[in-house]
């Protein structure tokens, strides 16, 4: 349920929806494959008064003119469509030439990429892309990406073949849950089929921002730091910050550490950073949320905390996809 309720958040802040080219998601030697609202024309040879142009409708289907049967439209080429229109006219015409051309595609859904990216977007995709390219499209992760990217499929792609609607069922007692998957940021730049998934019109692509640790005390900058893929150790994190001040009590580090699924109470971890340079105590790897107190703060660690996750708020508005959307051929 929390991540619907992030999804619709997400929708709530992006600009209204945008065009974005229909996708082939079956046998690309079958062509564009034709959905509900797609605007079609038939021309038949040298019989101009059987020419028609129609919608189809939400069924994905359409009425023959002059015949009145049903023909399905959905999911099915030019050509196949072309075929049922021809046997339908076969009881009027002796051997009909004609064609089937699609001259408007239905208003598409985006695909939306958010967080992490340096430029949070929404695309028109004019052909099938993966997740990575999406995300390199989107100028890649920013240094404040956390390492795991978030993909939520809004609806079941029209035209997927079942193997592709079985991987993406979800189980819900309640129905609200939206089908999603997490990848890490160190697979997918590798490009494995596994964790570089084919991409479907409205899909939310969410690049996670990293666990905050909050840096206090006697440091050269009171500041949170974030830990990535493959962790952040104490002595990384006091580097980030520009380490300690110069008459700090480095024999008195505290780390306030939150316990068990808690959201308040917190244990606090001794630390004797000289012994930890001197190689006699080994240095401790961070946890998200952790606080680590450099000597005394000056201020109260409730105050503290307060300016850090202000100023860090401040930076991460631009992290949603606005403005016009770009095109990916």
């Amino acid at each position: 349920m929390k991540y619907l309720i992030a999804v619709v958040s997400i929708l709530v802040l992006l600009p209204a929806a945008v065009l974005m080219q229909g996708l082939k998601v079956a046998d690309e030697s079958r062509g564009y494959l034709v959905l509900p609202g797609d605007k079609i024309e038939a021309k038949v040879l040298g019989e101009d008064e059987f020419n028609f142009t129609v919608v189809i409708d939400d069924s994905g289907k359409f009425k023959l003119p002059f015949v009145g049967t049903e023909v399905v439209a959905k999911c099915r080429s030019e050509q196949e469509i072309g075929e049922d229109v021809k046997k339908g006219y076969s009881s009027l015409l002796k051997d009909p030439m004609m064609s089937v051309t699609v001259t408007e595609r239905r208003p598409p859904i985006p695909v939306t990429v958010s967080g992490e990216v340096r430029t949070p977007q929404r695309v028109e995709m004019r052909r099938e892309a993966r997740l990575l390219e999406l995300i390199a499209f989107s100028g890649g992760f920013t240094e404040d990406a956390g390492g795991t990217v978030q993909v939520f499929r809004t609806q079941i792609p029209m035209c997927a073949n079942e193997e592709i609607r079985k991987d993406w069922k979800v189980a819900s007692a309640d129905g609200t849950e939206v089908p999603s998957r997490m990848y890490t940021q160190s697979s997918i730049k590798e490009g494995r089929s596994e964790s570089n998934p084919v991409v479907y019109p409205g899909d939310i692509i969410i690049v996670d921002k990293a666990s905050p640790v909050y840096m206090t005390g006697e440091v050269v900058q009171q500041t949170g730091v974030y830990i990535k893929e493959g962790g952040l150790s104490l002595t990384q994190a006091l580097a980030m910050v520009g380490g300690v001040r110069q008459k700090a009590k480095t024999k008195d580090i505290k780390i306030y550490r939150l316990k068990g699924e808690s959201q308040r109470d917190r244990e606090t971890i001794a630390i004797n950073l000289d012994l930890i340079k001197k190689g006699e105590q080994q240095d401790i790897m961070l946890e998200p949320y952790d606080i680590v107190e450099v000597d005394k703060s000056k201020d109260s660690l409730a105050t503290t905390i307060l300016k850090i996750v202000a100023g860090a708020g401040r930076a991460s508005v631009s992290s949603f996809a606005t403005g016009a959307p770009r095109i990916l051929y």
